[in-house]
């Protein structure tokens, strides 16, 4: 019998966990308040939801999901012995995490260009919340990615790639509950 616990068996460290399960906590009770908001004015969050640009949206997830793919093959190559080639994933990464906010940013413009904003109706509140919440999610994951791929020990880019992951999650679920789901 070994003396190893399921904790020891996490990548990374524990205390990124501990981030990873709290945020997924926070964007987990913000999505419930958009939903028990919308059954109170469904038509009105439709109709406010027309308003987004699903295809940038859905753009944005093929983003972040190859982002989380070349975080997770870099530390397959780390692990590999081929350093340069992990730190070019990484950067890579983070280049498309800076393609996510750009299409983001674009939106938002958008949205404003056409006076809607946080307080223009319930959804807009959480829609900017949600997805502001995330984007900064997002820049955090870009400094991290860089910085484990300038730090590029097999444990950094676990806990990293975990971070990343985490965000990738997020938008996962967020994209087809404000973006899709009536």
């Amino acid at each position: 019998m070994t003396d190893d616990s399921v904790l020891d068996e996490l990548p990374g460290d524990l205390m990124i966990w501990v981030l990873i399960v709290s945020e997924l906590l926070v964007f987990g009770a913000g999505l419930a308040a958009f939903l028990a908001v919308r059954i109170t004015d469904p038509s009105g969050f439709a109709e406010a939801q027309d308003a987004l640009h699903r295809t940038g949206a859905g753009i944005n997830t093929v983003v972040l999901v190859t982002s989380g793919a070349l975080a997770a093959w870099a530390l397959r190559l780390r692990e590999g012995a081929r350093r340069g080639a992990a730190r070019l994933a990484l950067i890579a990464a983070a280049l498309l995490g800076v393609v996510f906010l750009w299409v983001k940013g674009a939106e938002y413009a958008a949205k404003t260009a056409h006076g809607i904003g946080w307080d223009t109706h319930p959804f807009y509140t959480f829609y900017y919340l949600l997805t502001g919440f995330h984007a900064a999610h997002v820049v955090a994951g870009v400094l991290v990615l860089l910085l484990v791929a300038w730090k590029d020990a097999p444990r950094n880019i676990e806990a990293g790639a975990a971070f990343w992951h985490m965000v990738d999650l997020v938008w996962v679920l967020l994209f087809p509950v404000i973006y899709l789901l009536r």
